[in-house]
């Protein structure tokens, strides 16, 4: 560990979106402030006291787990019960979720119990933090998780590291925990009374996906500006839409905001300055305020949700020392976040649909411009099968809109019998979210080729240097060549450039 690297401290209620962009795009490293680590201790002492003056059976602690919750396990048997929860959990399948999800979900899993609500030792929070600083990021499966009674199946996986099972990547290299531990000098825990389930119970899977999607769709809500900007000047359009009388009276932000940052885009374009012919352009053009507003609303109503869920304690039960209450209830159920992310995946969505039909606008054969935006077409194709691709994601993304969260399947024995499907609702919008980036870099593509066409007249000020900067990966098109390998350069230009 670099110990001479930035930190982020955890602290209860300290956790905001902002701190989770700095600590993801700097690399920053996690300790554990003073009043956290109070919290944490204050929770677990008035657990222990509780357990050693009471014999009535408290959920997961002295009993068995779901529809098992009525079978009370001995005194003796409490580690090993928390030991076989996290065991017997460990049941994910599917592909191995990103390394910046599991990132997210360590932080937090350590937020939630860093409010001290949670009943677990110090020594286990600060063994999370560990293998966060250190890199040893727990293998974790996309698939397993309801989303009610906690994200169970991911949770264990990240959990397993902890009592020196399951694997990790470490060093870019997928490799048993156990192995990993020694070499970094980490003893694995006994998990005490209540800590198996209070890693298990909670919404951290679910909530890390909605997060990422949160964070990364503002950034792509920016290009989609961006490409919607270069379309526009690409195809000729009017400028009338965007101006700011008309946002005015819609008493929308989202649209104003969107139609402003588009108007700086097309500042002191030559292209704009030209005298137009056409009365009015199509909605893909004209429209543009008013679709990328509806989703600058939505996501902006998400930050809200998912930074209430960041700062929430969602296993169970839950301790209250100052109120001297154990209290058991459904705080685990996913339901805000799933509902909230197939929102998200709508509003993905439809800014990756309008894109694609600027992109078949641009390949038209309108306004001056070769039809698929090719010299000498018959004898080349161009841009032709570039929308093909488009209008393939478009659909799949149309598809993947189909909701997560009004469906429920009945589990543990009639116990749980109605369950969220946030993780599904997770999974399926990051789906979304990458597809929409593949959109806006054909998007992209085209808008550059149609640019090129237009020389000598300029596009805006600003965009001129992002435009210098793509045709330096993406040459234009003077003849057919295989354009996979543009395409993908394309989607990592949007990846890893600011608009």
């Amino acid at each position: 560990m670099n110990h001479a690297a930035r930190y982020y401290t955890i602290c209860p209620q300290g956790l905001k979106i902002k701190d989770v962009r700095d600590v993801l795009a700097q690399g920053l490293l996690l300790r554990l402030g003073d009043e956290a680590a109070e919290k944490i201790q204050g929770s677990r002492h008035f657990l222990e006291q509780k357990l050693s003056q009471t014999e009535r059976p408290i959920y997961g602690i002295n009993t068995g787990f779901g529809s098992l919750c009525d079978l009370r396990i001995s005194d003796r048997e409490m580690e090993q019960l928390q030991l076989n929860l996290v065991r017997s959990h460990a049941c994910g399948m599917g592909e191995e979720i990103p390394s910046d999800l599991v990132r997210l979900m360590l932080l937090l899993k350590i937020q939630s119990l860093a409010e001290g609500h949670s009943g677990v030792r110090l020594q286990l929070v600060e063994q999370l933090i560990a293998l966060f600083n250190h890199g040893a990021l727990p293998v974790v499966y996309e698939q397993g998780s309801l989303g009610a009674s906690g994200d169970l199946a991911p949770l264990a996986h990240l959990s397993l590291p902890l009592i020196g099972e399951g694997e990790v990547r470490y060093k870019g290299r997928r490799r048993p925990s156990a192995e990993v531990l020694s070499e970094i000098g980490i003893s694995p825990l006994k998990l005490a009374s209540k800590e198996g389930l209070a890693l298990l119970n909670g919404t951290q899977f679910s909530t890390a996906y909605a997060l990422w999607c949160v964070i990364k769709g503002e950034e792509l809500l920016e290009w989609a500006n961006c490409c919607a900007a270069l379309s526009m000047d690409a195809f000729r359009c009017l400028y009338s839409p965007l101006e700011a009388p008309l946002q005015r009276i819609r008493k929308q932000e989202g649209q104003a905001a969107c139609a402003q940052s588009i108007r700086e885009y097309l500042r002191e374009s030559e292209i704009g300055k030209q005298p137009k012919t056409q009365v009015q352009d199509p909605y893909a053009f004209r429209c543009v305020p008013q679709v990328h507003g509806a989703s600058w609303g939505v996501l902006q109503h998400l930050r809200q949700i998912v930074q209430n869920e960041m700062l929430s304690v969602t296993d169970n039960p839950s301790i209250f020392p100052e109120e001297d209450k154990i209290l058991s209830g459904g705080n685990f159920h996913a339901q805000p976040i799933a509902l909230a992310l197939d929102y998200l995946g709508l509003a993905l969505a439809e800014l990756g649909s309008i894109s694609e039909r600027r992109l078949f606008q641009l390949l038209s054969g309108q306004r001056g411009l070769p039809p698929f935006l090719i010299s000498k077409p018959g004898l080349n194709s161009g841009f032709m099968i570039v929308q093909y691709t488009a209008a393939s994601i478009a659909s799949q993304n149309k598809q993947l809109c189909t909701p997560a969260s009004v469906d429920s399947i009945v589990s543990s024995n009639g116990q749980e019998d109605h369950v969220s499907m946030a993780a599904n609702a997770g999974t399926k919008t990051l789906r979304i979210l990458n597809n929409l980036r593949r959109l806006l870099s054909l998007e992209l593509m085209a808008a550059s080729q149609a640019l090129y066409f237009r020389l000598p007249a300029n596009t805006g000020k600003r965009l001129r240097p992002l435009l210098k900067a793509f045709q330096k990966h993406i040459p234009p098109l003077t003849e057919d060549r295989i354009l996979a390998q543009d395409m993908q350069r394309a989607e990592q230009f949007l990846a890893k450039e600011k608009p």
